[in-house]
């Protein structure tokens, strides 16, 4: 008797965990990206930075703190990839970091290096865009694109902002 007890008693309690997992809270939020094309809320949260292109131009793009660099690249259309949209699956979003804020960034995970490794044009200051936020002591942060890129995800693949 104890044990049919007992079975009743798991069987209730999972109908009622199942229960809980079909209640959705709807609120607002996010899609990929869309952060970055809301304007800084107030002069503190400004961090401007320089995309250098593959042709050498320089320009100037007014972030925010929690900036994605990827999606930041996307708002201002500077040709930054971005195949994979930041899923950490691709390295079409590979840039140059100059030297003296690499110290400034969240070190790489393991995953960002062992991709980094398959981009054309590796050199020891390479990240993923899509793996760097921005904060206010990134200030003045130069980055530029290389040369080329390698689009594992589908040939020619350019993602456009939702």
């Amino acid at each position: 008797m104890y044990h049919n007890l007992a079975r009743n008693v798991t069987l209730q309690h999972r109908r009622i965990l199942t229960n809980q997992r079909r209640y959705l809270k709807l609120s607002h939020n996010l899609c990929h990206g869309e952060y970055e094309w809301q304007d800084p809320k107030s002069e503190d949260e400004v961090v401007n930075i320089t995309f250098i292109k593959k042709d050498g131009e320089k320009v100037k793009v007014r972030g925010k703190v929690g900036d994605n660099i990827l999606y930041l690249a996307h708002r201002y259309e500077i040709p930054m990839e971005g195949a994979c949209e930041a899923s950490l699956a691709c390295t079409t979003c590979h840039i140059y970091v100059k030297n003296e804020y690499l110290e400034k960034l969240n070190p790489p995970e393991e995953k960002e290096d062992d991709l980094l490794d398959l981009a054309p044009f590796l050199k020891e200051n390479s990240r993923l865009g899509c793996q760097i936020t921005l904060t206010k002591e990134m200030e003045g942060l130069e980055v530029e694109l290389p040369k080329a890129t390698r689009n594992f995800y589908v040939d020619g693949h350019t993602p456009k902002p939702h």
